[in-house]
């Protein structure tokens, strides 16, 4: 049995690698005897082309083919840019050149954490947004036609990325049903009333859910389900959706969860998994030692259970389980929140907590 995985660590722009570093020594802490987990450095980013006029190298491309699992932090800079005035985006290119086609965006609210909904009762939220993340409207990114009168992108939805999309969605209905987090029901979140394209995917998606009869299956298109998302999320538990959409009800449940300071994610594909936090790099407290690090944490925690699995190694999979539920405990406690969470604790201070909680 592998019981040594080697990590290719991006870390980032802006506030990226401090947030990075607590984390990594945090994997090392409940890693310690049962396996080793070897970072290798891959420069990217915005800072990076900036030096150099790369924004992911070949060598730092060559290391994430060859990794394990990718472990990445924030990326981008405002002020950088490539000469077509678009971001400076390695994530978005690390997921195409890999073919990660599964976007899981978790959504999860518990007793005593801050959230602008009026949950009673000690009601909880949990559920799982998967976003394709390699076509859809991302498709002509940076390739868009544009004119003096007018500006075309190319919306692109296949059967060889969302046939395995779809089983994606409900492999994992299926795996949180059986560890109760779960009724075992997929949603496909579409538009399939107006856009073809979208009356395409949701076939596809049908076509899969009569294989498995033991989850349920419905439909709802996006503008409903960001009102539902607000209303009862409770009712939701796996939804999968095209790139666009999924880009932006992601980050409508990390408004729900509190801020993107606790939304973690990872892309996944058949063969190669990255994972990192849903914020960007914030430049504007970059080098304060205010960040807060939790997004980051819980993004290597769903490594650890993404790599578990893969490897059919328990250890991972409940070390990644004990560091989410490190987090969650400290957001609950409230007694140590960073700026973003209305406290004043710094990135140490938070990242200190949560070790503790470990304990």
């Amino acid at each position: 049995m592998q019981n040594s995985f080697n990590i290719a660590v991006f870390q980032g722009d802006g506030i990226g690698p401090e947030i990075m570093a607590p984390t990594l020594t945090l994997l090392d802490h409940v890693a310690a005897g049962k396996y080793a987990l070897n970072y290798v450095d891959a420069p990217a980013g915005a800072a990076h082309y900036a030096r150099t006029g790369e924004s992911l190298p070949a060598a730092s491309m060559e290391a994430a083919r060859a990794a394990d699992a990718i472990l990445l932090s924030a990326m981008g800079l405002p002020d950088v840019r490539y000469p077509d005035g678009t971001e400076i985006s390695p994530q978005i290119d690390l997921r195409k050149a890999l073919t990660l086609f599964a976007g899981v965006r978790p959504v999860t609210i518990r007793p005593g954490q801050p959230t602008p909904l009026a949950l009673t009762g000690g009601q909880t939220v949990d559920f799982v947004l998967i976003r394709e993340s390699t076509e859809g409207l991302f498709h002509t990114q940076g390739r868009g036609e544009v004119t003096q009168d007018e500006a075309r992108e190319t919306l692109l939805i296949t059967r060889a990325i969302s046939e395995p999309l779809f089983k994606f969605a409900f492999d994992l209905a299926k795996a949180r049903k059986a560890a109760g987090r779960g009724p075992g029901k997929v949603t496909c979140v579409d538009k399939a009333n107006v856009f073809r394209a979208f009356a395409f995917f949701r076939e596809m998606f049908d076509a899969e859910a009569t294989k498995h009869p033991d989850i349920a299956a419905d439909h709802a298109y996006v503008d409903a389900t960001a009102l539902w998302m607000v209303e009862r999320p409770w009712s939701f538990d796996v939804m999968v959706t095209e790139n666009m959409f999924g880009d932006i009800l992601s980050d409508l449940g990390a408004g729900l969860m509190g801020g993107l300071g606790l939304a973690p994610s990872a892309d996944i594909g058949a063969d190669h998994a990255v994972f990192q936090p849903c914020h960007g790099s914030a430049p504007d407290i970059a080098g304060q030692g205010v960040a807060n690090p939790m997004a980051m944490i819980l993004s290597a925690a769903m490594m650890l259970e993404w790599l578990g699995g893969r490897h059919d190694i328990p250890a991972m999979i409940a070390d990644g389980d004990r560091l989410r539920a490190a987090v969650e405990a400290v957001i609950a406690a409230g007694h140590v929140a960073s700026r973003d969470l209305g406290g004043s604790a710094g990135t140490s201070e938070v990242a200190d907590a949560v070790r503790a909680a470990l304990a």
